[in-house]
């Protein structure tokens, strides 16, 4: 019987499922790019900015994430190439009060005060109400209701809209989309935010907000309740670089030691972490690791006059993955065995707008304008001139399905990009094949031989060689280099760290000092192009760790990087005939990060926690 025919007589879940399994696979996997932190009008957040980008609801962040044109900013605007992958996380907090907000006949929609925002005409009339509204609703022991909630049924109504915007946007083998949320916790001004990711449409009735509880351990118990109804899900972490020391803590909320319950609700549900978005890279900050000539990249520096965010070096992601490791030879559980992936945390509705070259804000009227992107600021954030467009995230899966691609952020094999499309993989194995020379032979070697990002190996008998994979973004810059981020926890329980510079373009040799030549610089500020005269359209390479210690835990992730090109705010300032902004860089280096591959050792030692 032909597939049309059988498709007849098969239920809506049962065609879903032979167009699924009827998608080609690809056993060495490909790489698919997506979108997974994205509001719309369904975030009241996203509303006090409408002057400028209009209603948008879930249905339309689908279409543009497929490539269609919307108007932005009074401009016809898209993102040219469509996502492989999208899902829709608008705040589970007031989801229910942004869809009496622009739904006429809902329930709520004629209260007085969602009148008073709609007839808000100004950024500073909307932000006034907003301010009142919302951040005011926050109170010490977490966000509550305000008085024009509509009740249960408004969060519900809200929660099915999103959900039936990915059921119709799903496209297996083209489009992929899924059911998710963001948790939008604040503890004493800490962003504690995590977006929720499920595999399939067996979904709640409603989802699990911080007016619930803001403490996460609560979300996490509320997801088990979910898995034990049939949902698989993932908790995923953003914005930790916005965290005030909380989002990777030491005890649990109330000041109760960490127990086996703690370690197994968050490895077992936070598999990745957004490592980059609008508001920041998460990786590292020049500030905290001085000796890493790479950090200082979009760290978003005024986000520290905001809130008391006051720097730490536990808001960072290297940080926590290698603090991790300390759990692990102690309780045997890692509770920071973190993979990487990327979001924007667009308030446009806009997914996957991320070029440099084509970035016309993301935060509504707050970032709308040219003079509002070099003089203005996203309220309660950071100066708008210190945002960047955002990160996507990279898969390897065996094709574009949910089940597939909700498989590689729960294996890890992920990587984030900082907006560009290059590709990478990493491979690690005591016997792998040392200086590559094929790519698809070194990707077979991987999956055969060794592990692949997101991965760990249990004992060593000797030293591991990693190998490693870069490809640049087809529309893009060429590669610099591929670099190898080390991270271990010494005797002492003290963090150590080594970056290894694997390969790089153009013939360059470490210095005496131990340092790799920068590769160049073709960027005419005065025009805002660029010119791939100097890098390499692709990287391929091998490392052997003779420095292994098989008695320490240990992790590696590669981080690849392009040749300098202009950044966001340089192409504006040159279509504007306006001076280059002083105080951000003009150039920027985009990158790309693997999982990390993490080595557990079969014997455990002594380590000191500080």
């Amino acid at each position: 019987m032909a597939l049309s025919t059988q498709l007849l007589a098969q239920t809506d879940a049962d065609k879903l499922a032979s167009l699924e399994k009827h998608v080609p696979s690809n056993p060495l996997k490909n790489a698919y790019f997506g979108e997974i932190h994205t509001h719309t009008g369904l975030s009241l957040d996203a509303l006090f900015g409408m002057t400028a980008t209009g209603i948008r609801v879930p249905d339309d962040a689908y279409r543009f994430a497929k490539g269609e044109v919307m108007s932005v900013a009074g401009q016809k605007h898209s993102i040219g190439r469509p996502l492989d992958f999208a899902a829709v996380t608008d705040h589970a907090e007031y989801i229910g009060e942004s869809y009496s907000a622009i739904t006429p006949g809902a329930p709520g929609y004629d209260s007085k005060d969602l009148q008073e925002l709609r007839n808000a005409k100004t950024y500073e009339e909307q932000l006034k109400w907003y301010g009142k509204f919302s951040i005011n609703q926050r109170g010490k022991d977490g966000p509550t209701h305000p008085s024009y909630y509509a009740g249960a049924k408004t969060t519900q109504s809200a929660w099915k809209m999103a959900i039936d915007a990915a059921k119709e946007h799903y496209e297996p083998g083209k489009f992929t989309t899924f059911a998710a949320y963001e948790y939008s916790s604040v503890v004493k001004g800490g962003n504690l935010h995590r977006n929720i990711l499920f595999r399939d449409m067996n979904v709640p009735e409603q989802p699990f907000s911080a007016i619930e509880s803001t403490d996460e351990t609560k979300l996490w118990e509320w997801m088990e309740q979910q898995e034990k109804k049939g949902s698989k899900l993932l908790a995923i972490p953003h914005n930790s670089n916005a965290g005030k020391g909380l989002m990777f803590p030491k005890t649990y909320p109330d000041g109760r030691a960490f127990d086996e319950r703690y370690f197994y609700l968050r490895s077992h549900f936070e598999r990745s972490i957004e490592i980059m978005q609008a508001k920041g890279n998460s990786e590292v900050t020049k500030g905290f690791w001085p000796n890493d000539e790479m950090a200082d990249f979009e760290n978003a520096p005024s986000i520290k006059n905001y809130s008391e965010r006051t720097p730490k070096k536990e808001n960072y992601v290297r940080w926590a993955v290698i603090e991790g490791l300390k759990y692990q030879t102690k309780y045997g559980v890692n509770p920071f065995k973190l993979g990487f992936n990327g979001g924007t945390d667009t308030h446009n509705s806009t997914m996957g707008d991320v070029s440099e070259d084509n970035f016309i804000g993301s935060h509504g009227s707050a970032d709308s304008s040219v003079k509002m992107r070099r003089e203005g600021e996203l309220p309660s954030w950071m100066m708008a001139k210190d945002e960047n467009p955002g990160s996507l995230t990279g898969v390897w899966a065996e094709k574009n399905t949910r089940g597939a691609i909700w498989d590689a952020f729960y294996n890890r094999e992920i990587f984030a990009t900082s907006g560009t499309r290059i590709k990478v993989r990493l491979f690690a194995g005591e016997n792998l094949a040392k200086n590559p020379s094929d790519a698809k032979k070194m990707v077979e070697d991987g999956y055969k031989n060794g592990v692949a990002m997101g991965e760990t190996i249990v004992g060593l008998k000797k030293a591991p060689t990693f190998t490693v994979w870069a490809q640049k973004d087809a529309d893009g810059a060429n590669l610099d280099r591929i670099q190898i981020i080390k991270g271990w926890v010494d005797k002492d329980g003290k963090q150590q760290e080594k970056i290894i510079n694997v390969t790089w373009s153009d013939k360059r040799s470490i210095d005496k000092n131990g340092k790799l030549p920068k590769v160049g610089n073709t960027v005419d500020l005065k025009t805002a192009k660029y010119t791939n005269a100097i890098g390499s359209p692709m990287l391929m390479g091998s490392f052997t760790d003779t420095e292994f210690d098989a008695t320490l835990p240990t992790l590696y992730y590669a981080r690849v990087l392009e040749i300098p090109t202009p950044r966001w705010s340089t192409y504006d300032a040159v279509r504007n005939k306006l001076p280059l902004l002083k105080d951000v860089p003009a150039i920027i280096q985009e990158r790309a990060w693997t999982s990390p591959i993490w080595f557990t050792p079969t014997k455990k030692i002594k380590i000191k926690r500080n």
